[in-house]
């Protein structure tokens, strides 16, 4: 799958996922923009954490469910549900990271893409 070539389009996918990670107080909230990055493979990814595997799950969940209510939209792939310790949803343009607080600290995923521009977003 290749990424659509409308900007305004993968912005408001990620608008809806940060939405629905407010919605379930996902921790630290990170939009990372990769659009100016010649060899990015999405537009955004978009990261937080949460304390629980279970919180981690109802985080992809939410997010998830309100990717779909607004775009009728399932990811095209995903995957760490099972153990909860890192969920990952590819929406092609946009790339979803959820992880357990001590993972996302071990992988430090946004200092991996440090010529991008960072937006940082607070929980509802």
């Amino acid at each position: 799958m290749t990424k659509s070539r409308n900007p305004n389009e993968s912005t408001y996918i990620s608008e809806i996922i940060i939405h629905g990670l407010q919605e379930k107080k996902g921790n630290e909230i990170v939009r990372v923009d990769l659009r100016k990055l010649n060899s990015s493979v999405t537009d955004y990814f978009v990261i937080c954490h949460a304390e629980s595997s279970t919180q981690v799950r109802a985080l992809a969940d939410s997010v998830e469910k309100e990717v779909y209510k607004a775009l009728n939209q399932d990811p095209w792939h995903k995957e760490g549900f099972e153990q909860g310790e890192w969920v990952l949803l590819d929406y092609v343009d946009v790339v979803v990271h959820i992880f357990k607080t001590e993972k996302r600290q071990h992988y430090g995923i946004e200092d991996l893409w440090g010529d991008a521009k960072l937006e940082n977003y607070k929980s509802a």
